[in-house]
């Protein structure tokens, strides 16, 4: 057991100390001076994919309207056959909208593409009639605060960025929410350290789907929303697909917000399911590696905190000590107690358990599921 024990310890102190600081989320779009304007400010389009968003696309659309972005800026709907009567929400949320709102009906899902990508393709092509410099990438649950666009662009634009992406705010009011959603973030920026996706040199490139300002040329020379057609975490494929065209960056956000609330454990287990076993490469083994790992570095410490004895306990406790501590930026970022660091080794064991679920769901051929279609391992389509 004490082997087990230095081993969590020896894991704790490379995250803590050997990954780049990701635990203390320095990139924030509020953090340091702000990137000057640009002496023209570019045009750009924003494309926005919805299906069945009826009760949140009001607020979505219309703070896309309510921009006060000084250049030339329109909207792209694209209405993917929802059956809610979104398209009619977002015409009546424009009604006198000084930026001009397009709705455009999505045509039917071609075998080979996730339903996202298909309507991203889609909004893509419709807002690039027009040659805009850059197309705003955003989901139709998110809100954005007025001046969100214009630091995005003031920021791509200062930095030559092939792409500027916003880790949007989530909901975390309820009990479940505290429980997970910042465990959610944290995770996935261990996974793709912040910093390491800005640096040129490194491999590692990550984006946050809900808000990603892509410099239409760049998207171009990449392939364009085909080049990812079934990938499922969606994302980080197309910020890697990105940075081979130039600079990237990824930042946490106060200016983007998720609209959609997740009022239970359920809801949010639904949410990572559906790309977990995704992440993976649905691989068994890969799977069976990560739950071992996960057991290694967020159970093992406390149970031999709790249990164990002489060095082993004294290296659990410190193990468990760390991950606390890296733990409490972000609870500070979504205003949750920091006591929420001691029980991140229980809050891991719900995200493992999310994770087998995930692989269980693509076994079972219902993986990938958004918005009633199952799209997991679309690749073999």
């Amino acid at each position: 057991m004490t082997a087990v024990a230095l081993a969590s310890l020896a894991i704790w102190l490379v995250l803590v100390f050997g990954r780049g600081f990701f635990w203390l989320m320095r990139e924030r779009d509020d953090r340091g001076p702000a990137p000057p304007e640009p002496a023209e400010w570019p045009a750009v389009v924003a494309v926005v994919p919805a299906r069945d968003e009826a009760d949140v696309i009001a607020r979505s659309v219309g703070s896309l309207l309510q921009q006060d972005y000084p250049g030339p800026f329109r909207v792209v709907l694209v209405d993917d056959n929802s059956a809610d009567g979104t398209a009619d929400r977002a015409r009546q949320a424009a009604a006198g909208a000084r930026i001009p709102l397009e709705i455009l009906s999505g045509s039917a899902l071609p075998p080979g593409w996730t339903g996202k990508l298909w309507a991203l393709h889609q909004g893509v092509a419709r807002a690039s009639e027009t040659a805009p410099d850059f197309i705003l990438l955003t989901d139709a649950d998110i809100g954005h605060a007025p001046d969100n666009l214009r630091a995005l662009v003031r920021r791509a634009q200062a930095g030559r960025h092939a792409l500027v992406s916003l880790m949007a705010e989530l909901s975390c009011a309820t009990r479940a929410e505290r429980f997970l959603i910042p465990a959610f973030v944290f995770f996935f920026a261990m996974l793709y350290p912040f910093a390491a996706v800005a640096r040129p040199g490194s491999r590692v490139a990550a984006g946050a789907g809900g808000c990603m300002l892509v410099r239409r040329a760049a998207l171009e020379r990449a392939g364009g929303i085909a080049s990812i057609r079934a990938a499922i975490i969606d994302d980080c494929a197309l910020a890697q697909r990105l940075k081979g065209e130039g600079p990237i960056w990824l930042g946490l956000t106060r200016r983007a917000r998720s609209l959609r609330p997740y009022g239970s454990v359920a809801e949010i287990g639904r949410m990572v399911s559906r790309s977990a076993y995704a992440q993976l490469g649905y691989s068994p083994l890969l799977l069976a590696g990560t739950v071992l790992g996960m057991v290694v570095t967020y159970l093992a410490p406390p149970v031999l905190a709790l249990f164990g004895t002489g060095a082993g306990r004294m290296a659990g406790a410190a193990a468990w000590l760390l991950m606390a501590v890296a733990f409490q930026p972000m609870l500070r970022f979504y205003r949750v107690s920091p006591l929420w660091g001691v029980a991140l080794p229980v809050i891991a064991a719900a995200y493992a358990w999310f994770t087998l679920r995930s692989a269980w769901q693509v076994w079972r051929g219902r993986g990938g599921q958004w918005k009633g279609r199952s799209q997991a391992m679309a690749e073999g389509a």
